[in-house]
């Protein structure tokens, strides 16, 4: 099988002939690129889960409202740095080659990228002073001002530019127009940090806008062509190259950065663990005799909520990489989708802590389980919703072997839907068993790993019984058509 053609495969050898020494491919800087901004979303977590209650402490309504908002401002800076990331994906579609200059360029960029989570950590804490929000505005205008010295120094060399931007007789165009999508975000972000000097709320507002402002604008767009006249464009008008954030993110670098949170947010579970888990010499001296295999037994909800917690993340990345094997181009709306996803499924350390909790604090435990089966639900829920979003323009975004009515599609359908119906399952069996909610949570965990195992079993018996359902209601005498394709149907017409 053929590797997918990076952007800066696209270049002409011969472009190059007068670039002088030090170009380099960007494959490298970009696949680090998308390792460090999925940690940097991913470990906006970290304030959240560190929230201090004390053991005595109840989850009371104020409580659940602490968690609540942290959640939400999570969420807002969790999409800021995945809209971040985009743009920088779609700046390296321009830019096909690197130099030093350009990769140190980068690196400020991606250290300024590395400071979010410090302002985020202040937002958190300090709720109500506005400098957190401030320096966290200064921070995304900081990166969008070094994301647009690289489109000027890319531009003022055009031999690192790709091959179609290089030879298009509108490149200065282009130029206005990259240097557009990369700014408008971190305008608004000025706004907002002007904002937060005197009404700070507006500033969230604003914040929250930088996140949807593409589909604001595709909205927008849309409306506008729909007030105007029809015109004929004129013959120049239409570029040999656009830089569109309506146009699908390059696959391989929307599944680079899906990885790379879902192993960070596993890696952060076994973090918990050599933090809260190990017990202290003098503990163990004292009250366990010195015994390690006792002191370690009063860990054991801990370890099983390790183990639980490990085993869904493993299992959602499972569910994303058969989705994304089926797909062949992602639409900005199943983008969208995935980055709202990928949110929940940072939040699934937040689950592991509140899950671990559940031996001291069982008078919460029924709190504390309805939060992690939300947060299942949010981050696997997402997923389907990109399945269903793909089926809906299957011949651009999907294989042929998973389209509607395939056997595959039946097996993703079934796939993608077991953790939904599990979380929620769990969650209306809380209401009804309230006190066995803890024993309810960890079956699920324990029974949704064998169903995925014998999921592909179970798919194949209920399509034999649809067919066999489907053959007795046949009149007698009646022929039907039989072929290849009619048998793997999921609900073959009667003929």
């Amino acid at each position: 099988m053929s590797r997918p053609q990076m952007p800066e495969q696209a270049l002409d050898p011969q472009g190059d002939e007068d670039a002088g020494e030090g170009i380099q491919s960007s494959h490298r800087m970009l696949g680090f690129s998308d390792a460090l901004l999925s940690i940097i979303a991913t470990v906006m977590i970290l304030p959240v889960t560190h929230t201090e209650i004390s053991p005595e402490q109840q989850f009371d309504k104020s409580v659940q409202k602490l968690l609540a908002t942290r959640i939400a401002v999570y969420l807002m800076t969790f999409l800021i740095v995945t809209v971040a990331w985009a743009a920088h994906t779609r700046l390296f579609q321009v830019v096909g080659k690197i130099d030093d200059t350009l990769a140190l360029l980068n690196l400020a960029c991606m250290m300024t990228i590395t400071l979010l989570p410090y302002t985020f950590s202040l937002m958190v804490t300090f709720p109500d002073v506005p400098l957190g929000i401030f320096l966290f505005c200064v921070c995304v205008i900081a990166i969008g001002a070094v994301q647009a010295l690289i489109v000027g120094y890319a531009f003022h060399f055009p031999h690192l530019l790709n091959t179609q931007v290089r030879s298009s007789p509108l490149r200065a165009r282009s130029r206005q127009h990259i240097l557009r999508l990369v700014l408008r975000g971190p305008l608004l972000c000025l706004v907002a940090a002007a904002f937060s000097l005197f009404f700070f709320p507006m500033s969230y507002t604003l914040m929250v806008t930088v996140i949807f402002l593409p589909y604001i604008s595709k909205a927008t767009s849309w409306c506008r062509d729909r007030l105007r006249a029809p015109r004929e464009p004129p013959a120049l008008s239409v570029e040999p190259f656009t830089l569109d954030l309506h146009e699908p993110l390059s696959k391989e670098r929307v599944e680079a950065f899906s990885d790379g949170v879902y192993a960070i947010v596993a890696t952060l579970l076994i973090l918990d663990i050599c933090e809260n888990s190990v017990p202290d010499p003098t503990v163990v001296t004292g009250e366990f005799h010195g015994s390690l295999v006792a002191a370690l037994g009063k860990y054991g909800p801990q370890f099983l909520a390790y183990f639980g917690s490990f085993a869904t993340v493993g299992l959602l990345w499972f569910a994303h990489h058969s989705l994304f094997l089926h797909v062949r181009r992602a639409t900005p709306v199943m983008g969208l989708l995935n980055t709202l996803s990928l949110a929940f499924v940072g939040g699934l350390p937040l689950a592991y802590q509140q899950t671990s909790a559940f031996a001291q604090k069982p008078h919460d435990e029924l709190e504390r389980v309805r939060v992690s089966c939300v947060i299942i639900f949010l981050a696997s829920i997402f997923q389907f919703a990109i399945w269903t979003t793909a089926l809906l323009h299957q011949t651009e975004t999907l294989q042929p072997a998973v389209r509607f009515g395939g056997q595959e599609h039946a097996f993703m359908f079934a796939k993608l839907a077991l953790y939904p119906c599990a979380s929620l399952l769990a969650f209306a069996a809380t209401c009804l068993l309230s006190r066995f909610s803890s024993a309810v949570f960890h079956l699920m965990q324990i029974a949704v790993p064998f169903a995925f195992l014998l999921l592909r079993l179970l798919v194949r018996l209920a399509l034999a019984v649809l067919r066999g359902l489907r053959s007795v209601h046949h009149r007698p005498g009646q022929a039907c058509e039989t072929s290849a394709d009619a048998e793997s149907q999921l609900l073959p017409a009667s003929c």
